[in-house]
């Protein structure tokens, strides 16, 4: 016994931020951001935290399930950040939902919601739960150096939910990691301890550019083959591709490698920039609402983070 759908949900701040915006703090334009991410706009908290955030997708996603917080046996969080060190913004969102139930977070950065899916799959073949909610919810907002135009056009903030239940939806997932620091990473507060003498660089995301497209376009193209070939099926079996929201050249790319057709990959980073963990979630709600899946639909999801990690999943819907 493993899971199925049950419901999906997501939420984002109020305040919209587009190219043109930012070009009237940075040296940047909407030619400029269009052309090398794909990005128009993006969702920036202002008033709101990331728990408020969390929170909203979270129960969106319990509505659209028929489930209450009541009934949860477990909640899992992907996040890069919340907003405590401790509590976890799973336990935050648990106190805030009236759940009573065991909750965690999870940071694989954008590759969290796939392991959090890895994670959940393991509780349900154990027969420990009959419904859990994976919440994605990312802050990136505050992680950048909003200086370097070459990192914070990217990114938004968000978060995306689905609620579990037991059934057989999943037909194959598979994650991984390769271990690489200097390739993308966001170094953690120092604090004020008058014995630390370490440098003490500025919390914002870092990366090698060239490095993390190369290996996006390899590990994404690798994994979601892997996962097509474990669920028994064909490339063209796949009725839609959820692929990780990072960059608009990045998933022209990865439509090259498949015997896909390019209308079935589902891309909507125009409007929301990478939100890391979030990315697919977000992604799953929106067409979820639109009514894109049918019922018996294969859907693969595939995505890349910082780590770095990668994976990948075939699901059935409905």
């Amino acid at each position: 016994m493993c899971f199925k759908i049950l419901g999906t949900g997501s939420a984002h701040p109020e305040h919209t931020a587009t190219n043109d915006d930012l070009s009237k703090v940075m040296d940047t334009s909407d030619e400029w951001i269009t052309s090398h991410t794909g990005v128009k706009s993006r969702y920036v908290c202002t008033t709101e935290t990331i728990s408020d955030v969390a929170e909203a997708a979270g129960k969106a996603a319990l509505e659209n399930a028929g489930v209450k917080a009541s009934e949860l046996d477990g909640i899992i969080c992907t996040t890069i950040r919340g907003d405590y060190f401790t509590p976890s913004l799973a336990c935050v969102l648990q106190e805030r939902l009236g759940a009573r139930c065991p909750a965690f977070d999870m940071n694989a950065a954008c590759t969290g919601f796939l392991y959090a899916l890895d994670t959940a799959a393991g509780f349900f073949a154990r027969g420990r739960v009959k419904k859990m909610l994976i919440v994605s919810c990312e802050n990136m907002s505050k992680l950048l150096d909003w200086k370097d135009r070459t990192t914070c056009v990217l990114f938004g903030d968000g978060a995306g939910a689905v609620v579990l239940g037991e059934g057989d939806s999943l037909l194959s997932i598979n994650i991984s990691a390769r271990g690489s620091r200097e390739t993308m990473y966001i170094p953690n507060v120092n604090g004020n301890s008058p014995f630390n003498k370490a440098p003490c660089p500025p919390t914002a995301l870092f990366w090698h550019g060239h490095d993390v497209y190369r290996f996006a376009i390899t590990q994404m193209t690798a994994e979601l083959k892997k996962a097509v070939a474990n669920a028994g099926l064909k490339e063209d079996d796949l009725t839609w591709v959820l692929p990780h929201q990072a960059n608009l050249r990045i998933i022209d790319s990865l439509k090259k490698r498949f015997d896909i057709p390019d209308e079935r990959f589902l891309v909507n980073i125009q409007r929301y920039g990478n939100i890391s963990s979030a990315a697919i979630p977000i992604l799953m709600n929106e067409e979820n609402r639109k009514g894109t899946f049918k019922r018996g639909d294969i859907l693969g999801l595939v995505a890349f983070g910082g780590g770095l990690t990668s994976g990948a999943c075939v699901i059935r819907w409905g």
